[in-house]
């Protein structure tokens, strides 16, 4: 094994896209080999990660020739930075590889060859399209190569970014981001400036000790802000100071909250939300319907995306206005919400009790009245007990998350035998999987990518099938 760490591949020209934003190529001998760092259509040296029997991961160390596909990226921290991989791709190359990624899945997993591939619908925004981020405070930031080369003494270990892919414990002091508009790289280098100004002490990970632990931004489509902090002690005077200082710099702010979280790990939803200014949430709106986006609310994070994917959901649904509509996995019930204007009935089903809640809240608030929901585990909650008290589906809708569905949910939704289900998936490759296990029973008439999130290899999928 020691040996293989030290393999070199040269020369390998890379020919595709795969999984996790890797490019694939293959050695003389035929061996596939699955690069980082790279584009394709680079031909590259690369320095063999692990060994498989199949195929080698690698890294590269060398571009000998470059893509054509490639472009300047434009963050300084591309490349350090675990997020925006595809940032130095051509983001028409970047929609290419998608749709292939998913047509390519649909057919080898699936085993399904005759449907409609509809082109892939791609963001309109190419950056600043999230309305949600999350930041570390660290005192022992992330040094670059050169920082831990030089003989010179480093003091200033402070940092607020990013973890380092692979290092839990090392942040990426954050110069500059741009996935979430402005003022949120601005929000962020102020609370950095003034907690290393007063003396705040950032947080030590390794020691679980300190004050400031985690910054949360949201943003609503109107342009108001929610600002969390996560503390690891409550230090009164010093917070009220802060949070003073933010709101005197910032008006876009709404609301400000915080959490005091000792625990191990940063997780905010078993957290006691504290309320210092506003209401505590904001409000979105989308296509009419109003939405209450709390502290630990779920909410899509490329809204406009989004919307655009609700109503090509509707779309492939053809709802006529007589139809009971299945909502599974429906999570905080947006998409419930959104198809029930066009619907007689809308059950909406998920495990998690707070996003029912939100769920329930959301539907009085938009005045509908032929949405229900229940809570509990999809496989078990979903079964012959289930479906004997309720009305037949017409259509189903189902986005569950990357897993897919569990077997016997596939199962259930056969029993059920609506004519329509629609598939919005975040994982096509599990998502052909469970229409592998539905393609007696239905046939796939078409599917349609979309990208929520330009510069990374992640994209959804809608499918629409018919009963046979």
């Amino acid at each position: 094994m020691k040996k293989k760490k030290n393999i070199i591949l040269e020369n390998i020209t890379l020919l595709a896209a795969g999984a996790k934003g890797v490019a694939i190529g293959k050695t003389e001998d035929g061996k596939t080999v699955l690069v980082s760092g790279a584009v394709p259509g680079d031909v590259v040296n690369a320095r063999v990660k692990k060994a498989k029997s199949k195929y080698y991961e690698a890294e590269a160390i060398e571009i000998l020739e470059q893509s054509p596909f490639r472009v300047e990226p434009k963050c300084i921290h591309f490349g350090a930075c675990g997020g925006c991989k595809w940032q130095n791709m051509s983001y028409e190359k970047q929609l290419d590889f998608k749709q292939e990624e998913v047509y390519n899945n649909i057919k080898r997993i699936g085993g399904i060859d005759d449907f409609e591939t509809v082109s892939i619908l791609g963001s309109k925004e190419h950056y600043f399209y999230r309305n949600k981020m999350e930041f570390s405070f660290s005192n022992a930031r992330w040094l670059t190569a050169d920082e831990v080369n030089s003989q010179d003494d480093i003091n200033d270990r402070n940092a607020l970014g990013f973890h380092i892919p692979g290092m839990w414990s090392k942040i990426l002091d954050l110069k500059e981001c741009f996935l979430q508009e402005d003022p949120s790289n601005a929000i962020r280098l102020a609370v950095k400036e003034y907690g290393v100004q007063n003396g705040l002490d950032f947080f030590d990970v390794r020691n679980q000790e300190g004050f400031l632990r985690t910054l949360m931004m949201r943003q609503n489509s109107k342009g108001e802000w929610m600002v969390l902090f996560q503390l690891y002690r409550e230090e009164q005077e010093n917070r009220e100071k802060l949070f003073e200082f933010l709101l005197s710099r910032f008006p876009q702010i709404k609301t400000l909250v915080y959490a005091i979280n000792p625990k191990p790990n940063d997780s905010i939803y078993d957290l006691d939300i504290n309320i210092y200014f506003g209401e505590g949430y904001l409000m979105e709106e989308m296509d009419g319907l109003k939405f209450k986006i709390g502290p630990k609310s779920f909410f899509q994070t490329n809204y406009k995306q989004a919307l655009e994917l609700y109503r090509k959901t509707l779309e492939f649904a053809e709802l006529k206005g007589d139809e009971v509509v299945y909502d599974l996995y429906t999570g905080t019930g947006t998409i419930a919400q959104y198809v029930a204007r066009n619907a007689k009935q809308v059950i909406g089903i998920e495990s998690v009790q707070e996003a029912i809640d939100a769920a329930i809240e959301h539907a009085a608030l938009n005045g509908l009245t032929n949405c229900t929901f229940y809570c509990g585990d999809m496989k078990d909650i979903f079964n012959d007990e289930f479906l004997a008290n309720h009305p037949k589906a017409d259509v189903l809708i189902t986005d569950p998350p990357r897993d897919g569905m569990h077997q016997k949910v596939v199962e259930q939704i056969l029993k059920l035998s609506p004519e329509k289900v629609v598939y919005v998936s975040c994982n096509s490759a599990t998502q052909a999987r469970d229409l592998a296990l539905m393609k007696e029973h239905y046939t796939l008439v078409k599917i349609l990518p979309v990208d929520m999130f330009p510069q990374t290899h992640h994209v959804e999928n809608i499918a629409l099938l018919v009963k046979k």
